[in-house]
């Protein structure tokens, strides 16, 4: 049998997404609590994806959301990773109040915003590992947040994947 890689590229990039999505889910987390959420999006959906982030920069004047509107549809997959909230109690002060009672309606917890970086850091790492192509972006999550993809979280980051000759994430106007 014959494998062409053009051919064969696609499913390669979803394979290895979900590898990433493996790392992100068994990154560190702040007292084992696992409230991470993560979701693997292609084709349609990321056309969808970038509607709503190009639709949310127009109304808000953001021209680099238009940018990453564009950029994701080079992408074969986004992954998107995010978290429910879930105060630790561990009075660290990092949300801005001196424990996690006095923490104000609506404050996310530090912890929780941490513990996404990590996961982030593994899939990447991971994306780095395969020779993958990614760029980690709050514009993707935030409108993946809007528009409800990833229930529970209040927190979102967007990791576009591709395996090209040149990163589409990379030089960006």
């Amino acid at each position: 049998m014959i494998y062409n890689e053009r051919e064969t590229r696609h499913q390669q990039v979803i394979e290895a997404a979900k590898q990433m999505m493996t790392a992100a889910r068994t990154a560190p987390k702040a007292k084992g609590c696992d409230i991470i959420e993560i979701m693997l999006i292609t084709d349609e959906d990321i056309n969808t994806l970038s509607n709503a982030l190009k639709q949310m920069g127009e109304e808000l004047q953001r021209p680099g959301m238009i940018r990453d509107a564009g950029n994701i549809l080079s992408a074969e997959a986004v992954i998107l990773i995010g978290s429910r909230e879930l105060a630790m109690g561990l009075n660290c002060a990092y949300c801005g109040y001196p424990t996690c009672d006095a923490r104000a309606e609506g404050v996310p917890c530090a912890m929780n915003t941490i513990d996404v970086g990590i996961a982030v850091g593994s899939a990447c790492a991971t994306a780095a590992d395969l020779r993958l192509d990614t760029r980690v972006m709050y514009s993707v999550g935030y409108a993946a947040l809007k528009l409800g993809w990833l229930p529970g979280c209040n927190y979102v980051i967007g990791i576009p994947v591709s395996a090209g000759s040149k990163n589409p994430f990379f030089d960006r106007k």
